[in-house]
């Protein structure tokens, strides 16, 4: 039934996917805390930026995001973020610069909402007794934060999961570029389908459910 699968590196397929949302993940969380920080902070300019930023690229769509990385970044401005002249590796990592530009806007938001969760008498207590803006923001508002927005965060990894198949637009080795190759080579439209939409279950079900009992472990009770 499943003969087609012959020939076929399903499973790299999927490990690209992975390496894909993992790496974009580390991208995103990192990248939209410091938007999430820049959007709560006390310098008009980078408040600015910030707001402009989210607001601009979560109204973008993602393949116009990863086409520029790719016919922009590396066509026209030669940026091959140290892939020498490997074509798949320079697309790989420009998949992971553009899936990072466009989700960290939505992990800023999910963030920022959970630092709004925090009490501001607590921050201002903190300030009270000596610490900056950037101290309170580390020792006090985050981890408090973060654990309120697992469950928001849980649901933009999954999201970004799904997205990884955008990068099947600049020719990156993923499930969607592999789904695309066999849909051309053999008949079995609907089993390939299932396949893939299995595939993607696989991945994304297990880290909602395990995410969302995280978040409720690990919630600030008030």
């Amino acid at each position: 039934m499943f003969d087609f699968l012959e020939g076929y590196d399903l499973l790299g397929a999927f490990w690209v996917t992975v390496k894909l949302t993992l790496l974009s993940a580390v991208g995103s969380l990192i990248w939209g805390t410091v938007l999430a920080a820049m959007r709560v902070g006390p310098v008009p300019l980078m408040r600015g930026f910030g707001t402009a930023y989210v607001n601009i690229v979560r109204n973008i769509p993602l393949t116009v995001i990863i086409l520029f990385a790719s016919l922009g970044l590396n066509q026209t401005l030669n940026v091959t973020l140290g892939g020498g002249d490997d074509f798949d590796v320079i697309n790989f990592r420009l998949a992971v610069l553009g899936l990072i530009v466009y989700t960290s806007a939505f992990v800023c938001e999910a963030i920022r909402s959970g630092i709004n969760t925090v009490p501001v008498g607590q921050a201002e207590a903190a300030r009270a007794i000596g610490l900056n803006f950037f101290q309170v923001l580390r020792l006090v508002v985050l981890p408090q934060a973060f654990r309120s927005v697992i469950g928001p965060l849980a649901n933009v990894l999954i999201a970004l999961t799904k997205n990884t198949t955008v990068a099947a637009a600049i020719g990156v080795a993923e499930a969607a570029t592999l789904m695309k190759e066999m849909i051309e080579n053999e008949a079995q439209l609907i089993l390939i389908s299932a396949v893939f939409a299995f595939g993607f279950v696989v991945l994304t079900l297990p880290v909602g459910l395990v995410l969302g009992w995280v978040s409720k472990k690990v919630a600030v009770k008030r």
